[in-house]
């Protein structure tokens, strides 16, 4: 049976990308041949190393965790040379740097030759001048690398110094993270062993070598630091999470360089019997409260909506879907009814229901529309138009010519036709300027450009003076602002959009709460129709303001969202309640019938 065991562990390196790549962090599978289907499971989620033990019982190498379990089809001609050569047929290895880490447990030298041989019995592998095999553990003193192939190179672990010809037989230097530290991989390493781990990092890079630490703890948290830190190569369990984490986390780690000047709300309204005159309803698309703390976090740690004091939670889903689109969500503010997704202005049979601007248009309100979206998009619709499907553009367009409101900005010009009674301003300036009894401000033909694309401060500056423009009207007013792309960035599932446009609204909110504090009686709700991403926030930097963010989706999700509220009847709006009730909070805080 089995007779001498020589035991031996190797890993196993690809490049899944060019030299450049290279040079950056990659996974490496720890004990890879116990992954359900070794070698291409790694190689196919872009896992850039793989590892495994291999046990030499009777001249010939077995893939194995422990002796007791070795399996005579598992060897490591069958596991991972065939694979390799199987990998160069069919061109999934190219030119990209192959690297095999063998780790010699037992009787290094003869162990080594077997190696050798093995690998010998494939020049179509050692041929390839960037696939070379490097050898650890048990592996010869450095006075003898020089007398191995060209394609047997070292993994070297220690930071003693070598000579020139020695360096140049060096593949990788490795150490044990152990001796320098006992993190577990949650929250942060310790005050005083991240610096000697940063220290030895640095040293190990001085080199020039690639470097990876074994012994690490295993999760988001240890990758990303290591990668940070400019550790080569992680070890790891889960090939596939982790080459994904860290091929995306510089695509997911923004550094914020646009900033809200928080403004400190006076409160003047408190303790004192006010009546409400006129409503400000703000709604970020897609603002859940992960979305909301990254601008939080990436602006100092403090926004204008921070400062308020009232703050509740609202139900979202629609009467058709667990998860609500904005059709469905807006309308639910706008009618007061929930309705089913798609729908624009209408209940769940399809029937029409009063909107908010209508109701109150009817009682003497003016009435506008503020959003960095078109015109006909979901959300603004739903306070001017009924339509069964928010996909209606031209029916929705042609409600907005029928529709009662008198001011509203907005992209999509060249979706809106027959609009004569709206005087056209071409610049926040002249909107709050216009004399006019309607007026419309056209952001963009289209779509809206994102800060990140160059709308630079424009929501904040047409929020101001569309709240100018209605105040000289000398008249009570109700004003929905949307602040659309935050759900873009959450869809697209990036960073930079979801933090940049949350810092945007804020710059917009700040004009409101001014607003609010110089006229008296005006209440202002602040809101989302829903969250978008599943985001999250598990890592970042406020002293650089970096936020790292990741997500579980690219579409809706059904978290509570936050209601934060200021003014006269803002404490109504506390508590956790359904979405349709912000319609009537709204009524109620106006003492309507």
């Amino acid at each position: 049976m089995i007779s001498t065991i020589k035991k031996i562990s190797f890993a196993i390196a690809l490049s899944a990308a060019s030299l450049a790549f290279a040079q950056k962090t990659m996974a490496h599978s720890h004990n890879d041949y116990e992954q359900r289907v070794p070698f291409w499971y790694a190689l196919g989620a872009g896992a850039t190393s793989i590892e495994a033990d291999v046990y030499l019982v009777n001249n010939e190498l077995f893939v194995s965790h422990e002796q007791k379990d070795i399996k005579k089809e598992r060897t490591f001609d069958n596991i991972y040379l065939k694979s390799i050569e199987k990998a160069l047929d069919l061109g999934i290895i190219k030119d990209q740097p192959l690297q095999i880490l063998i780790d010699l447990k037992t009787d290094g030298e003869s162990t080594l030759k077997k190696v050798v041989a093995e690998i010998s019995k494939y020049p179509k592998i050692t041929a390839q001048k960037n696939i070379s095999f490097v050898i650890s553990g048990n592996k010869p003193t450095p006075e003898k690398f020089t007398s191995y192939p060209d394609f047997i190179q070292f993994d070297y672990q220690s930071l003693d110094n070598l000579t020139p010809e020695q360096w140049k037989k060096v593949a990788l230097l490795s150490l044990n993270f152990k001796v320098y530290s006992v993190w577990n991989g949650k929250g942060g390493l310790t005050e005083d062993d991240l610096p000697k781990v940063n220290e030895v990092i640095r040293k190990a890079k001085s080199f020039n070598k690639p470097f990876r630490f074994w012994g690490i703890p295993d999760g988001k948290t240890s990758w990303e630091f290591f990668a940070h830190a400019g550790v080569d190569f992680i070890n790891t369990d889960h090939p596939k999470e982790c080459a994904e984490y860290i091929a995306k986390l510089d695509a997911r780690t923004f550094k914020n360089t646009l900033y809200s000047e928080v403004y400190q709300p006076k409160f003047l309204y408190e303790n004192k019997n006010i009546s409400v005159k006129n409503v400000i309803l703000m709604i970020g698309d897609g603002n859940g409260l992960s979305q909301i703390s990254s601008s939080v976090l990436a602006n100092k740690g403090q926004l204008t909506l921070t400062q308020l004091k009232n703050i509740g939670l609202i139900k979202t889903t629609a009467t058709d879907n667990f998860t609500t689109d904005s059709a469905a969500g807006a309308s639910a503010f706008a009618t007061g009814k929930k309705t089913k997704n798609r729908f624009i202005g209408v209940d769940s049979d399809g029937k029409s229901v009063p909107n908010m601007t209508e109701v109150l248009s009817e009682k003497g309100f003016n009435t506008g529309i503020i959003t960095t979206d078109e015109i006909v998009g979901a959300t603004p619709s739903a306070f001017y138009a009924h339509q069964k499907d928010r996909g209606m553009e031209k029916e929705i367009a042609q409600d907005l010519t029928k529709s009662k409101l008198k001011f509203f900005a907005a992209g999509g010009k060249s979706k809106v036709s027959g609009l004569k009674d709206f005087e056209l301003v071409t610049n926040p300036k002249e909107l709050a300027e216009s004399k006019a009894e309607k007026t419309a401000f056209y952001l963009s033909e289209n779509g809206v450009p994102q800060v990140l694309k160059g709308r630079g401060n424009l929501l904040a500056e047409t929020v101001e003076s569309g709240l100018q423009f209605l105040n000289n009207k000398k008249k009570p007013f109700f004003i929905m602002v949307e602040a659309a792309q935050i759900d873009s960035g959450g869809h697209a599932n990036n960073v930079g959009t979801i933090v940049k446009e949350g810092i945007d609204f804020d710059r917009a909110i700040t004009k409101v709460i001014q607003f609010a504090d110089q006229n008296p009686g005006t209440l202002v709700v602040i809101t989302a129709d829903h969250e978008t991403g599943g985001f999250s926030i598990p890592h970042g930097d406020m002293a650089t303001s970096t936020i790292e963010g990741d997500f579980t989706t690219d579409d809706h999700s059904a978290t509570l969202i936050p209601v934060f509220s200021y003014g006269p009847k803002s404490e109504t709006f506390t508590g956790v309640y359904q979405n349709n009730e912000i319609f009537h909070k709204i009524v109620s805080a106006l003492r309507l019938k």
